[in-house]
C-alpha cells in the first residue's frame, strides 16, 4: 500500500492538469499531467500538421493530439506546428521531475525472476505481440477524457517505483498495481478499441485496449478476459476480471498506459487522483 503523501502528490498533479500551458495568443497548448510520465494533451488549430520531437503525429478534426514523457524524460519535448495559412509555431514543453520510490517483493518464484531460456524465448514473442499492438495510430479520441479508474481497489504498487525482486534489482514498475478480491469486473476507463487479448507467461490473462493517437491502456493478470481484439468498449464496459494469473503473488490488475512504446503512469491521467473503495 502506498503512502497518504503519494495521494497528495498525485493530488496535486491532477490540479496542475487543469491548466493549459500557452503564450497570449499562441495557438498551440497543453494539458494534463506534464511531468515525468505524464500523457499530455495538445490542441492546436484545426487543420495543423504537428511534430513531436521528430514524429509527425496524428491531429483530431478539432486540433487535438497527444505524446507522452517517459519516466526519466529530462530534456524539453519540442512541438511544432505548421499552419493551414502557411505560418508555424514551436514550443519546448518540459516535463517536472519525480521523485520515484523502491519496492521489494519477495516471495516469487524463481523462474520467473531469472526465467530459463525456454521461457525467455516465449517472454521475447509475447513481448513482441504487446509492441505491435502498441504501434497503432487510428482517430479515436477516448484518449482526451480524463480516465476512470478500472474498478474499486487499493493500490499496491506505484508508477516508477524501482522493483528489487527476491533480492534482485529489475527494471522499474512501469504501471500502477491495484488490489482487489478475484473476481472482481474491471471497466474500460474511457473508450477504445480492444487490440490484443491473451495469455501470456508473466503478464498471464491481459487486455490491451486503443483509445487513439498512439495512446493504449494494458490490464494484466487477469483471470478472465471478456472480449476479443476488434471490439469497441465504451467507458464503464466490462472487459475482464481481476485474477492473479502470470508473475503476480496475489490478485491485482497490472494497469498500464502508453503513448506507443513510452509506457506512463495511468493514475496521473485519471478524475480523482485514487481510485474508489469497494
Amino acid at each position: 500500500m502506498i503512502a497518504r503523501r503519494n495521494f497528495l502528490a498525485a493530488g496535486v498533479s491532477l490540479a496542475f492538469a487543469q491548466r493549459a500551458l500557452a503564450g497570449e495568443g499562441s495557438r498551440l497548448s497543453f494539458r494534463g499531467s506534464l511531468e515525468q510520465g505524464g500523457l499530455v494533451i495538445g490542441r492546436a488549430v484545426p487543420g495543423a500538421k504537428v511534430t513531436v520531437g521528430d514524429r509527425p503525429v496524428l491531429v483530431s478534426p478539432d486540433g487535438v493530439f497527444a505524446f507522452g514523457f517517459s519516466y526519466d524524460c529530462a530534456k524539453p519535448v519540442r512541438v511544432a506546428a505548421q499552419f493551414a495559412d502557411g505560418t508555424g509555431e514551436a514550443s519546448d514543453v518540459t516535463a517536472l521531475v519525480r521523485q520515484y520510490e523502491v519496492q521489494t517483493i519477495n516471495g516469487l518464484p524463481e523462474k520467473l525472476v531469472t526465467p530459463p531460456e525456454e521461457d525467455l524465448q516465449r517472454i521475447r514473442r509475447e513481448e513482441g505481440l504487446v509492441r505491435d499492438a502498441r504501434l497503432r495510430e487510428t482517430e479515436g479520441t477516448g484518449f482526451a477524457e480524463p480516465f476512470d479508474w478500472p474498478f474499486p481497489g487499493i493500490i499496491s504498487s506505484v508508477y516508477g517505483s524501482q522493483r528489487v525482486l527476491n533480492g534482485k534489482p529489475s527494471a522499474p514498475h512501469l504501471g500502477v498495481d491495484i488490489a482487489a478480491p478475484e473476481g472482481t469486473p474491471i471497466h474500460a476507463p474511457t473508450g477504445g478499441v480492444v487490440s490484443l487479448v491473451g495469455d501470456f507467461l508473466l503478464e498471464g490473462g491481459i487486455t490491451l485496449l486503443d483509445h487513439g493517437h498512439g495512446v493504449s491502456t494494458c490490464y494484466l493478470h487477469q483471470s478472465r478476459r471478456d472480449v476479443a481484439v476488434g471490439d469497441k468498449v465504451s467507458r464503464g464496459d466490462v472487459i475482464g476480471l481481476v485474477g492473479k494469473t502470470g508473475r503476480a503473488t496475489g490478485p491485482h490488475t497490472h494497469w498500464g498506459l502508453a503513448w506507443f512504446q513510452v509506457k506512463l503512469d495511468p493514475s496521473r491521467s485519471t478524475r480523482t487522483p485514487e481510485p474508489p473503495r469497494a
